[in-house]
């Protein structure tokens, strides 16, 4: 019997209404060799971080991934691009708007999205970019935080083509020691073209 490509799906996790689009998703990544490995958590309200990050490709697959699974994660995206024709594309399946020219900041405008909805998953890549780089990112902390909502863990790991759900981790006071600590849970994979420093 095959390992299955998708884990399944808590019942406190945010659906999207699609049947057709999850099982294409599904089709596509069985003939791919990806899969998802790992247990979701049964949370109306988490924060995904993924890394490492360093390839468009990583974010085909995740898409892909999300769909198959039909549960709607948001992903932040800048409010000019859903402003144009790709819109009507990416706004149905989870990118939400940032504007960045606001009063509120971008955790701000996160944390009070979360008090807003019952259910709210939001992927993010700490590292903020594609290139390597030596500091990750710290808003999805504050976010956590300040939106009092847990941190799901997942690694990318291309050698397995692999996308692993790890710990659940809570941000405490200490942001610098929460980095430590989530960014060691991350160095034993690697990215398409490197691993976490």
């Amino acid at each position: 019997m095959s390992e299955p490509i998708l884990p399944p799906v808590p019942a406190q996790a945010p659906r999207i209404n699609s049947r057709f689009w999850p099982w294409l998703m599904r089709t596509l990544l069985r003939f791919s060799g990806w899969r998802l490995q790992g247990q979701l958590p049964n949370l109306p309200k988490v924060i995904i971080i993924g890394a490492p990050h360093s390839s468009y490709w990583d974010g085909v697959w995740g898409l892909m991934m999300k769909i198959g699974l039909g549960i709607n994660i948001n992903i932040m995206i800048k409010r000019e691009v859903l402003d144009g024709p790709l819109g009507i594309i990416l706004r149905p399946i989870g990118l939400i708007p940032i504007n960045r020219s606001a009063a509120l900041n971008v955790v701000d405008q996160m944390v009070q999205r979360f008090g807003e909805y019952e259910q709210m998953w939001l992927g993010i890549t700490p590292e903020g970019t594609r290139k390597r780089v030596t500091q990750w990112k710290s808003g999805f902390l504050r976010i956590a935080r300040d939106a009092k909502v847990p941190i799901q863990t997942l690694f990318i790991d291309y050698p397995t083509k692999t996308f692993t759900l790890g710990p659940l981790v809570h941000a405490s006071d200490d942001p610098d020691a929460d980095m430590s600590t989530i960014r060691a849970l991350f160095r034993p994979y690697r990215g398409k073209h490197r691993n976490t420093e």
